[in-house]
């Protein structure tokens, strides 16, 4: 009797041993690649799936978009800069028989064409493109190392450039740039004033010239101006063309 119970208890913890290594549960974003006895099998899942222990082995694989952060690299540009740029690659797993038969490591493989895509194209660049056109570059990045991976089954749907660290050498040289550009424009503007306020005025000398009677009355308003504001005497020497109409007409009734 004891030997039977013995037997039955070996039988039914062999069943869930074989239970625990034949039964696999894939969510909903994960996949398994399963070979049997070495020859590609197909793809299951997601849900509860049978695998022959011994005989069936599977890879699971997730489906999600994976972030992966490429690692700061030294770059030389066109212009003979040398800088450091990290960046971020956004990927996800389109066929998984692909990532997994024909690729060793996909996520090393991505990690390693994603930092040799960055020194080769970001090389091919100036200085002043890398910091302007980053959205360009981004794109450029991507399709680059999209055309590689989809023999992998993996689509790169984003490549964005993080961080571009400058000499400091060329931080202080690019600041002295900023600064003078920001001074010739100030000088720019102020020229740009002074030829407006010389044109207003050669404009306004014009049009006293054509009229004799306004420079009187300029001159006339200029003297109230300055008795309002100040409170002690002042003395003007009174122009010639300020008497001369009533020169005239005091010549005029002597004739």
């Amino acid at each position: 009797m004891e030997a039977n119970m013995f037997i039955i208890i070996v039988a039914i913890v062999f069943f869930f041993i074989l239970a625990s290594n034949s039964i696999k549960i894939l969510r909903e974003y994960e996949r398994g690649v399963v070979f049997r006895l070495g020859r590609l099998l197909g793809e299951k899942g997601p849900g509860i799936i049978w695998l022959w222990p011994g005989i069936d082995r599977m890879v699971k694989v997730s489906l999600r978009t994976v972030v992966m952060d490429v690692p700061s690299q030294d770059i030389i540009t066109k212009d003979n800069v040398s800088v450091k740029v990290n960046a971020v690659v956004y990927f996800r797993v389109m066929q998984t028989q692909k990532a997994v038969v024909d690729v060793e490591n996909y996520l090393f493989a991505t990690s390693q064409l994603s930092q040799t895509t960055l020194r080769s194209v970001l090389g091919q660049s100036d200085l002043d493109d890398l910091l302007s056109q980053r959205d360009k570059i981004n794109q450029m990045l991507q399709q680059v190392i999209d055309a590689h991976t989809e023999p992998w089954g993996i689509k790169v749907s984003n490549v964005e450039v993080k961080q571009i660290d400058l000499p400091q050498e060329m931080q202080r040289a690019m600041a002295k740039q900023a600064e003078a550009e920001r001074e010739r424009r100030a000088k720019v503007i102020a020229a740009e004033g002074e030829f407006q306020a010389a044109q207003k005025l050669s404009d306004a000398a014009k049009v006293l010239a054509e009229q004799p009677s306004a420079i009187t009355l300029r001159y006339l308003q200029t003297l109230r101006e300055i008795a309002t504001e100040k409170n002690s005497t002042t003395i003007f020497p009174v122009p010639i063309d300020l008497l001369k109409p009533f020169l005239d007409q005091d010549a005029k009734r002597g004739k």
